[in-house]
């Protein structure tokens, strides 16, 4: 059977269908879409916070890398835990939980004096934020059938590329205008005023979130029944139910490969963007900022065509592969033009879509074989293992300075992982079969 399997349509009601999933989507996707933004920000925050706190702190490279990686470290091994204790405890209660503690320990993040301290935090928000993401793909599996998951899925994570278009200027000028104010430095600001949002946010999941269709009082019985019987109708051509069953999947297993490469992209970019940047001669925190935006701009736009385009054909590796390869060679591309700005960020926009872009039209993949405790863990595994792909992207440059002096071998190793999680996804995920007539 294929990894993706094609859901009909509830007989006689595609008006109805229409109008459910429509109502659906403006409940949860834009709450969701929020949550990410806010944690993908305090997550990669630190990219801009190293262009003052590494000459304030006195960390090396090296200590910069290694504490940006720490975080996956935590999150590797609290990850599928997580995911079965959303399960267990519902959406609402766990994300909360979740939300709170990464906004605490992300607004304690201006406290860091020393690089110990500065492992210890980071490694403390990696645990908190571990089964963030997971658990809402997750989540999504307990609303959407497999064939509509990828554009829901695509409008959740374009959050990563919206947290940079957005995120980007918002923390240059938050370290440009408040550096040195009450006596605190700009990184100080930066980490607080991205980190309070996350606790006030989290409060609210408690109150917006329904952890399951039975919960939602905003929909009426017939929509229900109508998502429920989707969801069944998918359920059973599936044959992996128990937590076993995740743990023994040679496919999930092949899928912690692909993300696991896709990860040393998103992070290997995401943590050195800036720097990048600012050493291609751009001056000015502000100014770093809204060049950085550009990237995660063109990210926001592809991302959603080719989601709605695999969607509608059902088609996820070529999609998944074609754009991943289109990544890798904008990646080796900008390199090639560091010396060339214009050339190098045209060709890191096309690395950055690559990258963010293959995210939702991977996602589907896995929940397309595994339904109930399984997918739960399932989906914890491949992004638990897969996330420590974060440690190895960030540590990426620090390693190639002791093979080279070309700051330019780190762009060409991600881009060489991600062609290696390309021939990976070519083999391990099947080609689609023909979508059944309606």
């Amino acid at each position: 059977m294929s990894l993706v399997t094609a859901t009909p349509i509830v007989a006689g009601a595609p008006g109805l269908e229409a109008k459910t999933y429509a109502k659906v989507d403006r409940r949860l996707i834009p709450f969701l879409f929020l949550c990410y933004i806010l944690a993908y920000l305090d997550r990669v925050n630190l990219g801009f916070a190293k262009l003052q706190m590494l000459q304030d702190l006195s960390l090396s490279d090296a200590a910069f890398g290694a504490g940006a990686g720490i975080f996956f470290a935590g999150y590797f091994l609290f990850e599928v835990p997580s995911n079965l204790l959303l399960k267990k405890f519902g959406a609402r209660t766990w994300i909360t939980r979740i939300m709170v503690s990464w906004g605490i320990l992300a607004s304690a993040m201006m406290w860091v004096k020393s690089e110990w301290s500065f492992y210890a935090m980071r490694f403390l928000l990696g645990v908190a934020e571990a089964g963030f993401f997971p658990g809402i793909i997750y989540y999504l599996t307990l609303w959407y059938p497999s064939r509509l998951r990828s554009t829901r899925t695509a409008w959740f994570v374009s959050a990563v590329a919206v947290a940079g278009v957005v995120g980007s200027p918002i923390s240059g000028l938050l370290m440009e205008g408040l550096s040195g104010t009450l006596g605190l430095a700009g990184w100080q600001w930066l980490f607080l005023a991205e980190g309070i949002p996350s606790i006030f946010v989290g409060i609210w999941v408690w109150f917006y979130l329904d952890s399951d269709i039975s919960q939602a009082k905003w929909l009426g019985a017939e929509e229900k029944a109508l998502l429920v019987r989707n969801l069944d109708a998918e359920d059973r051509q599936k044959h992996q139910f128990r937590l076993l069953d995740a743990f023994k999947s040679g496919r999930v297993f092949a899928l912690c490969f692909i993300y696991f490469t896709l990860m040393i992209g998103l992070y290997g970019i995401s943590f050195w963007l800036p720097s990048i940047v600012e050493d291609m001669g751009v001056k000015g925190y502000l100014n770093v900022g809204l060049i950085t935006a550009i990237p995660y701009a063109v990210a926001v736009v592809g991302m959603i065509l080719l989601s709605r385009s695999s969607d509608r054909t059902g088609e996820r590796r070529l999609h998944y592969v074609g754009n991943v390869i289109a990544g890798s060679v904008g990646l080796a591309l900008s390199a090639a033009f560091r010396s060339h700005p214009v050339l190098a960020i045209l060709f890191l926009a096309i690395g950055t879509l690559g990258v963010i872009g293959s995210m939702p039209i991977f996602w589907p993949v896995p929940s397309a074989f595994l339904a109930g405790t399984a997918a739960a863990a399932g989906i914890g595994i491949v992004n638990s293992v897969g996330n420590l792909g974060g440690y190895i992207g960030p540590n990426i440059p620090v390693w190639m300075k002791g093979v080279s002096a070309d700051p330019s071998v780190s762009l060409y190793v991600i881009a060489g992982a991600l062609l290696m999680g390309a021939l990976v996804a070519f083999i391990a995920i099947p080609g689609n079969p023909p979508r059944p007539a309606r």
